[in-house]
Parts: C-alpha cells; structure tokens; sequence
C-alpha cells in the first residue's frame, strides 16, 4: 500500500537538510504527480542550501586568508547618511570556521531574515560589540569622524582583543591593530557581513523605540533616512531632538 501524499509531504516538512537525499531517493520513482511536485521541491531546497553553502565559503576567503590571527573581528557600520539618529558600528569576531550561512550585506536581507541572523550571530559569535555616536556629536566633529569613533568603540567594547580587523572599505585612525580595509566588504567578508547586520538591526531597534516617544516623524519605517514623509514632517512640524542639524539646514 502506498504512502499518502499528505504524510509525504509532512514527511518533506519535517526533513532536515541532511535527510533530503534520502528522500528524494526513497520516493524518486512514484508516478504520483503529487508526489513528483514534493520530489522536485526537495530537489530545489538542496540545491539551494548547497549554492548557500558555496557562496558562505566564498565570502570566508579573507577569513582563510588571515586564519594564522586567533581574533578576527569584522567592522561596519550603519547610519551615515540619515537625518536623524545616531551612527551605529558593529564589530563582531565569528569563531573559526564558521557556518553561519545566509550572511550578507545587511541591505540586502529582509528585515526578518536580519533579525533571525542577529540572534544566531549574538548566540555563535566569539564576541560582539556595539558603537554608538549620537546627533550632537555628529553634529560636532562631522559625520566621517563620528563614524569613525563609532568603530573605536565597537571594538573597544568586545570582550576579546583583535588581532586584526577586516573594515568596509575604510581604514580607522587611531587604532594600533592591523587593519585591512575591503570595499564593498559586507557582501565579500562574513565577519564584515556579520557586523553589518548587528549593526543594522541595533540602530533600527533604537529608531522604532525614538519612533513612540517622538512620534509624526515616522522614524519606524524610515530609520531616520530623508523619505518624503519625514521631510513633510520636519518642515511642518520642526526638528526633534535626534535630528542633525547639520544635516537638515536645506530643509528648514
């Protein structure tokens, strides 16, 4: 008697990645066209986890490159372009041979896909660490140098001492570790595209919560970037406490 289409498909729900195969052997000659669609379907999620796995290793080059370091710690940052909110870093030192797969350019995940990685890099990473500049002092020594102090702290705020930092794009001054700075490094690192993300959900967490207590700015949905909204906002009603202003003049 032959299985039901149902239980096979509770069958392919519940397979791990590592059972695919098994399945797809096991049901590769059922004529069912039901059960052709979930063979097919378990064929297309094994491949795509394998091209995962390939481009995951891709990215770790420069993490190979440099293995003979113990602590290799990724920089980015978040935040420069805004009107509003502070500028936001991230530095986050993966363990070796890592697995975590999906990281990416922050810009390029779903906000969902951002927040479940956060918690899987916070759970799995040797260490991670946050900077935080905020408007005034943006406002103060200009947005590059705010970005820059962003990464000291960062670094300064993870539990162990890199022995080399992998930058997006950028070399940081005053720091006495070896830097190698990558452009477009967050799509190219995983220890980079790790900080990204960190870095990205950490500053739209903050502009959600700025979003409740200083509301008809819509800072939730535009992170405090210049969307029509926020720029109709600000002309009618005038700049909040996080907005900066050196960066809102044309707009008043």
């Amino acid at each position: 008697m032959r299985i039901a289409i149902g239980k096979i498909k509770e069958e392919l729900q519940a397979a791990a990645i590592a059972e695919l195969p098994v399945f797809i052997q096991t049901y590769a000659d059922d004529t069912r066209a039901g059960v052709r669609k979930l063979v097919q379907m378990a064929r297309k999620k094994k491949e795509d986890y394998d091209k995962e796995v390939e481009r995951t290793r891709a990215m770790s080059v420069y993490e190979k490159e440099y293995g003979m370091y113990s602590y290799i710690c990724g920089i980015d940052e978040v935040g420069r372009g805004p009107l509003a909110g502070p500028v936001v870093a991230g530095a986050v030192v993966l363990p070796k041979d890592c697995d975590i797969l999906y990281l990416n350019d922050s810009k390029r995940l779903s906000a969902k896909k951002r927040e479940e990685l956060y918690d899987i890099i916070c759970k799995r990473a040797v260490s991670v660490g946050i900077g935080c500049v905020d408007p005034q002092r943006i406002d103060k020594i200009n947005i590059l140098q705010a970005t820059y102090e962003a990464m000291r702290e960062a670094v300064g705020n993870l539990t162990v001492r890199p022995d080399i930092l992998l930058n997006d794009a950028v070399t940081i001054p005053q720091v006495d570790i070896r830097q190698v700075p990558i452009i477009k490094g967050d799509a190219r690192s995983i220890s980079i595209a790790a900080a990204s993300i960190v870095a990205k959900v950490t500053r739209d967490r903050m502009m959600e919560a700025y979003d409740r207590v200083l509301p008809g700015y819509h800072f939730a949905s535009n992170k405090g970037y210049g969307s029509a909204e926020h720029i109709a906002a600000l002309k009618e009603i005038g700049p909040s406490p996080i907005h900066r202003q050196s960066f809102i003049r044309n707009f008043l």
